[in-house]
């Protein structure tokens, strides 16, 4: 099988089977969820995902190591998470 979320950098089995859960197939799939989005979704199923998928998910969208990633941008991920789980538990 020619899984396309594998061959994206940072994505191993396991992180690629989470998001297949999710319904995130491919880069485009990614793309348009965003790695807050993503992440969100893989915690949503239960999965016990850390924080880290979620740069492994932004690294893989910009073709570097999540290690690379701009502490900045880290921040910025952290603050649309923060804002998204906020939004979450007050519907």
């Amino acid at each position: 099988m020619n899984d396309e979320l594998l061959t994206l950098r940072n994505l191993g089995k396991t992180s690629a089977q989470w998001l297949h859960a999710t319904g995130i197939h491919n880069r485009a799939d990614l793309s348009q969820r965003g790695p807050v989005g993503a992440y969100c979704a893989v915690k949503a199923r239960g999965f016990r995902a850390s924080k880290s998928l979620m740069f492994a998910i932004a690294g893989a969208l910009e073709d570097v190591h999540w290690n690379e990633l701009d502490p900045r941008y880290k921040e910025e991920l952290l603050a649309q998470l923060e804002q998204q789980q906020a939004h979450e538990s007050s519907t």
